[in-house]
């Protein structure tokens, strides 16, 4: 185990380097998470003879990954930067890649943040193409994120961020000298793989449409929640509401909340027709 153990001593969060700029293995596990949640849609679209098809995904996907990109970014400020009020008062520097004349990229993303842009985007669509069925293409998308949310978590490891608390098992890797959980690939595994599975068994169940979707909401939440024990608070905000609790644990308890009340509405409309 002492290779892995220190395994950050001996990985290049670098893949390679043209010179002008640094492509990092996070970028790249970023754009397969990508690839392999529209891959894994149209495989599933398919696979199950839905009546959605490979053109209107293609254009579905360029509307909610802008969203996402521009959610992810204005959430981080929001919930977890310490300099909110500058980048609201300078908001092209939300998404500039350089820092003192040097490329660092564009740090600092949240999830749930991601969520609220991939839902503006979402309903923006249904806005522009009016006949699609939403409710079912956003039951298609809870089947094929968390498999691009594998290879996500996949890239937080390997750019060594979002680091889990001290521990002494023996799985754990060396960073800012103490042992820790790999607390990047438990998410990978409870909120990518475990997701995943939960609701491709259950899909065929599905009692009306937009089921899978509350339920994404509300298993990728109470994983997440669990995953955070192992994970290390943000630094810039500690532990909160009574020192135990981390943001990423509150916010979600409160999507949890509103899968929930989504849950709720879209069977009783159902049950109304």
């Amino acid at each position: 185990m002492t290779y892995w153990n220190n395994i950050y001593s001996n990985f290049n969060p670098v893949a390679f380097d043209l010179g002008f700029i640094s492509i990092h293995w996070y970028g790249i596990m970023y754009a397969l998470a990508l690839l392999t949640a529209l891959m894994a849609g149209k495989w599933i679209a398919k696979r199950d003879k839905l009546p959605i098809t490979n053109k209107l995904l293609d254009n579905y996907f360029i509307w909610v990954e802008i969203g996402v990109i521009v959610g992810a970014r204005v959430g981080y400020i929001l919930f977890y930067d310490t300099h909110t009020a500058y980048y609201l008062t300078h908001p092209w520097q939300m998404f500039n890649p350089f820092m003192n004349g040097i490329f660092v990229g564009i740090r600092g993303m949240s999830y749930h943040g991601a969520i609220i842009g991939f839902l503006l985007a979402t309903f923006a669509f249904k806005y522009r193409h009016k006949k699609t069925d939403i409710w079912g293409l956003l039951d298609l998308v809870a089947l094929s994120v968390p498999v691009g949310y594998i290879f996500g978590r996949i890239g937080n490891f390997m750019n060594q961020e979002l680091i889990g608390r001290p521990t002494e098992l023996s799985w754990g890797v060396y960073i800012d000298g103490a042992l820790r959980h790999p607390s990047q690939l438990y998410e990978a595994f409870l909120e990518g793989v475990v997701v995943f599975f939960i609701l491709y068994i259950y899909r065929t169940k599905k009692r009306f449409s937009g089921e899978l979707i509350a339920l994404y909401g509300v298993l990728y939440s109470l994983a997440r929640f669990i995953a955070e024990f192992w994970r290390e608070p943000d630094f810039q905000m500690g532990y909160m509401y009574g020192g135990w609790m981390t943001m990423g644990q509150a916010l979600s308890l409160l999507m949890i909340l509103v899968s929930i009340i989504l849950y709720v509405y879209l069977n009783m409309r159902v049950k109304k027709k």
